[in-house]
């Protein structure tokens, strides 16, 4: 594993996750974890981010960017049937990271402009990176 990697993750040893796309920079974690392959969701003058959600880097504005494409609060990111979950991960800075889960309980994430990952839980990306886990969102699953 690349040392800058293990670094930045140092949950994130093998076995705990495996890599599921190459890099590409047509979308990112946010995008991602919302089920959105063709534009980067970050509330930046650069970046989509859907109407009427303010543009500010806050818990706040990015639970109301998820709840646009139908996700609410919910307590944790145990699998449970029909239910496609995400989780929030935040530094002091505010927002950093969305991993969203597969219908297997496994999770899958968008590492920046790099590669989309499975993993065996969300907690494998908290530390340096992303901070930590802040909240969890579900939505009714929808068909991929």
């Amino acid at each position: 594993m690349n040392p800058d990697f293990q670094r930045k993750f140092p949950l994130l040893v093998p076995g705990a996750f495996r890599q599921a796309s190459p890099d590409t920079s047509a979308y990112n974690c946010i995008a991602w974890a919302a089920g959105v392959t063709n534009l980067n969701w970050w509330p930046n003058p650069y970046g989509f981010w859907p109407p009427d959600v303010p543009r500010e880097e806050t818990i706040d504005a990015f639970l109301a960017a998820f709840a646009t494409v139908g996700f609410v609060l919910c307590a944790d990111g145990t699998l449970e049937s029909g239910l496609e979950k995400i989780a929030l991960y935040a530094d002091f800075g505010g927002p950093t990271h969305a991993a969203r889960q597969l219908p297997d309980g496994q999770w899958t994430s968008k590492l920046g402009q790099s590669i989309d990952i499975t993993h065996t839980t969300p907690w494998v990306l908290n530390g340096p990176e992303y901070g930590a886990i802040v909240r969890f969102m579900q939505r009714r699953r929808r068909d991929r």
